[in-house]
């Protein structure tokens, strides 16, 4: 039985992840968690293996590995330093940089940026849980300054769509982003139905592209009043924003969404930071190998 780690306390975590083999342990403990299956041969019988952390099945002999199939296939750089990657990525308040994490795991650029872009494949929505109750969507533009150009009017920025799930009228309880290439009801439509159920009561501003919406969704229209309405969706747009700058000054728009999912990943899960390393964890275990070039279509689809 799994001792699943809990808390925000980095020594603490440092001690008990210190080493490779105690990381292997817990990674060999989830993935078995619930008895033996062959990946090979689906088999579930296992026969005497002298490898550590390593399964041999009885019906074909295959053997593998704790982190086969996973998102911590081939880390070559050491697990316990991945695994300090997924703790400040999930159990801290505003994540890290790339540059900021090579200089503390020691490691270079490329490599601690490859492995967050891995991250964030998990931090993924499930797309399980739609908004309810009342809800806020609005649109907006991320990106460099453009010299006299404004929101719509913007060419370098990337468009996206925001909706906020209300908590209690006052903070967010909830938040789901999605990059956009623009902001029509064919491209609203699709993230409204993964994101937002149909019971809820969703206030949008007047633009066009959410009439058509209506249909399937209770929206009231209101005029944006600067600091009357559409507080809490100001309040959280401008966060993102303020995220992204401080914390990664650009983000190139082709990896948006990742950075995106993780804002989200650890918005959704503020309630639960005691288990948010834990649950990350469980994800990367879960998810298939990723490579390079195929993030950013995992990141869109």
């Amino acid at each position: 039985m799994i001792e699943a780690f809990k808390g925000e306390n980095e020594i603490l975590f440092k001690d008990k992840f210190a080493t490779k083999e105690a990381c292997m342990s817990y990674l060999a403990a989830y993935r078995w968690k619930n008895g033996f299956e062959c990946p090979h041969c689906k088999g579930t019988e296992e026969s005497n293996c002298t490898i550590l952390y390593h399964k041999r099945c009885k019906k074909c002999n295959y053997i593998v590995s704790a982190t086969a199939n996973t998102l911590f296939h081939k880390v070559k750089f050491g697990l316990e330093k991945a695994f300090l990657i997924i703790f400040k990525m999930s159990a801290t308040t505003k994540s890290i940089s790339a540059e900021q994490l090579a200089k503390n795991v020691g490691i270079n650029r490329k490599t601690a940026l490859l492995f967050q872009q891995k991250v964030r494949v998990s931090m993924k929505s499930s797309e399980k849980y739609p908004l309810k109750g009342c809800v806020e969507v609005d649109e907006a533009f991320i990106g460099e300054q453009e010299t006299g150009a404004v929101g719509r009017g913007a060419v370098k920025k990337s468009q996206i769509v925001v909706a906020i799930e209300k908590n209690g009228g006052k903070g967010t309880k909830r938040m789901y982003v999605k990059k956009i290439e623009n902001a029509s009801s064919e491209q609203l439509k699709p993230f409204f139905e993964k994101h937002i159920s149909t019971d809820a009561k969703v206030m949008t501003d007047k633009w066009s592209g959410y009439f058509p919406l209506k249909k399937e969704f209770q929206i009231d229209q209101q005029k944006s009043k600067p600091k009357e309405n559409f507080k809490v969706m100001h309040r959280g747009i401008q966060q993102l924003k303020s995220w992204i700058r401080g914390i990664h000054h650009s983000v190139n728009p082709d990896y948006l969404q990742g950075y995106l999912n993780e804002f989200c990943y650890r918005i959704n899960r503020s309630i639960f930071k005691e288990s948010i390393f834990d649950n990350l964890l469980n994800r990367m275990m879960l998810a298939e190998p990723c490579a390079k070039n195929q993030i950013k279509f995992v990141y869109c689809n």
